[in-house]
């Protein structure tokens, strides 16, 4: 049975992934510093991006994220490992994204991924110190986007 204290940091780890989504899809991205430490290590490339520092990945997630004029992230099945002052999950995302094709047309592709993170307690409460996608699929993927 878990303890109250287990209970209440898993809901409070949830948060931050339900956080991460509703920050990314609002492009409200300074959201974000509540969400990760300011060290944290953020691995995109499976899905077509770029790894590094919360502080070098942030200012890139506007620039790269501005191409799209639509895209949601669902986030369901996490998986969540307690250990103290640490823990580790894996979340399941489902990503559709509408692009902008060279000559202006619009296509919806759909793409299914996990997050795995690392998470650690800090003073401020619960925050990510790892973000790293895994790459699951990719549907209606055009040529002139790189999506993994």
């Amino acid at each position: 049975m878990l303890s109250l204290q287990e209970i209440s940091d898993r809901m409070e780890i949830e948060q931050l992934v339900v956080d991460y989504a509703d920050a990314i899809d609002s492009r409200r991205f300074d959201i974000l510093d509540q969400v990760f430490t300011p060290d944290a290590y953020i691995d995109y490339r499976a899905m077509g991006g770029v790894d590094g520092r919360y502080e070098e990945i942030k200012p890139w997630l506007k620039q790269a994220l501005a191409k799209f004029p639509a895209y949601q992230h669902m986030v369901a099945n996490q998986r969540i490992r307690l250990d103290g002052d640490t823990a580790t999950g894996r979340v399941m995302c489902f990503n559709p994204m509408e692009t902008v094709g060279p000559d202006g047309s619009r296509q919806v592709m759909f793409l299914g991924l996990w997050y795995c993170d690392r998470f650690v307690r800090t003073p401020q409460g619960w925050r990510m110190c790892e973000r790293v996608e895994e790459r699951g699929w990719g549907h209606n993927v055009p040529g002139w986007v790189n999506a993994g």
